[in-house]
């Protein structure tokens, strides 16, 4: 069941990427812009943190 159901959502996103160029590249530059905040984020949560003993 599950690798039918992987099978489907491969299918889907390819489905989708072929009907609908832009909007995936949109959706994909989204989630890059995503994922490079959350970095930010955690990288500013390291930095301020205080190690020393």
């Amino acid at each position: 069941m599950k690798k039918n159901l992987r099978y489907v959502a491969i299918a889907f996103v390819i489905f989708y990427l072929l009907s609908s160029p832009r909007d995936a590249a949109g959706f994909v530059n989204n989630a890059f812009t995503q994922l490079g905040r959350a970095g930010d984020q955690v990288s500013s949560f390291v930095s301020s943190l205080d190690l020393s003993p």
